[in-house]
């Protein structure tokens, strides 16, 4: 039985880092990748030793996931590790964007995941490990970004529940809350044709050193990985704080006042 190690939203930005990093700490047969586009697939190959093997998926259409699950019950492999990286988020007042852009953000941050992991699940061993990609947004209400952060605190609590789950099959479950990190994140969230709805960002960070610590954490048992200072004096700090003062001073950092002209 091979051993495999499955990433979702491995083109780029912190999945793709993902399979750069865990290609050097863990030897597997195969490493699946999981994205929209086959040609930057199919790129991870001259980047690392292990075998790549592409599956072109749009994990926002949760039928197409189907196709992966079939190619399970084929080769019924042994996944070592399950990394959950794909997802995105907008930025904007709630009625400036249309509801296929919404339902399509809970679909893929939420939805997807949770369809990748019970697909997955029948074919995790012992010992295996499960890690998903939520945000530091997961922890509190944010308006303008109200459903991305929605989705991430289901993704969030999601992993930490399933976490406890799973301890009597010895399945360890990760949930990484990054801050602001350089990734092509902002390519799809920020609207050039409108006003800036982050004016203002209290610390930007590294994806490589973000997910170094991520699979640091995920050999570690931890349930959830939170990088840097200001990400985790923020997690406190929202913790402590009812949360409409936090929106509160989030509205206020930004510069927002509610209305959907932003500013």
């Amino acid at each position: 039985m091979k051993k495999i190690i499955v990433v979702t939203g491995a083109s780029s930005g912190m999945g793709k880092e993902f399979v750069l990093q865990i290609s050097r700490k863990v030897t597997v047969d195969e490493i699946w990748v999981i994205a929209r586009s086959e040609e930057k697939l199919r790129a991870l190959q001259s980047e690392v030793e292990t075998k790549i093997v592409p599956i072109v998926l749009d994990l926002s259409d949760v039928k197409s996931i189907k196709k992966y699950s079939d190619k399970l019950a084929e080769e019924k492999p042994n996944i070592r590790i399950l990394a959950n990286c794909a997802g995105f988020g907008k930025f904007d007042h709630t009625e400036n964007l249309d509801a296929d852009t919404l339902t399509n953000m809970v679909e893929l941050n939420c939805t997807a995941a949770v369809a990748m992991i019970s697909y997955s699940l029948p074919y995790i061993g012992r010992k295996g490990r499960i890690l998903n990609i939520a945000s530091c947004a997961g922890f509190q209400p944010i308006p303008y970004i109200n459903c991305y952060a929605a989705s991430k605190a289901f993704l969030l609590n999601y992993s930490r529940a399933l976490n406890q789950e799973l301890k009597y099959k010895q399945i360890h479950v990760l949930a990484v809350t990054p801050f602001w990190t350089k990734t092509a994140f902002f390519d799809r969230a920020i609207d050039p044709s409108r006003k800036e709805v982050v004016i203002s960002y209290a610390a930007m960070y590294d994806p490589a050193k973000v997910m170094k610590k991520a699979i640091r954490d995920l050999f570690s048992n931890k349930d959830v990985s939170c990088y840097g200072l200001v990400n985790n004096v923020q997690r406190i700090l929202v913790r402590i704080l009812p949360k409409s003062i936090v929106m509160k001073v989030w509205m206020a950092s930004q510069k927002l006042d509610g209305t959907p002209g932003i500013r």
